[in-house]
């Protein structure tokens, strides 16, 4: 139990200074570019990873354009509601996640989900699901 909340605290404040550090350089450089770099490397990634075709590759990027676009606008919303409950940002967060993670099923073929699920999403699913689990108790 305790290991468990050591891991969410870490993953908390990871979250935090993610979102403080974002929010500062947002104020330095356009926030929306920002995502629009973010999204451009990702799909990048995805695309040699997975080898993508390019009907996919422009699903892919329009999923996780208009996803981060609303997680970042959400964040912001409770930032500016000066929520300070860790787990409203974390609900938010992993919402949109959820919704990335669907999308990509949608769009990918077998082979490519389950290198999909290899590369990491597995885990995070599986996390997600155990916060929300947990917060259903």
């Amino acid at each position: 139990m305790c290991e468990t909340n050591a891991k969410l605290m870490k993953y908390f404040y990871l979250l935090l200074s993610l979102f403080a550090s974002t929010l500062a350089f947002a104020q330095k450089q356009d926030p929306e570019k920002e995502i629009y770099d973010f999204v451009g490397k990702e799909l990048e990634k995805y695309s040699q990873s997975l080898q993508l075709e390019v009907w996919q590759e422009f699903y892919i990027d329009s999923i996780l354009t208009h996803d981060y676009l609303a997680l970042r606008k959400e964040l912001e919303t409770l930032s500016r509601a000066k929520v300070e409950s860790s787990d409203n940002y974390v609900i938010v967060q992993d919402k949109w996640m959820e919704q990335i993670y669907s999308s990509f099923q949608k769009v990918l073929s077998p082979e490519q989900w389950q290198k999909y699920l290899k590369q990491g999403a597995g885990r995070e699913k599986k996390a997600r699901d155990k916060r929300k689990e947990k917060r259903n108790k």
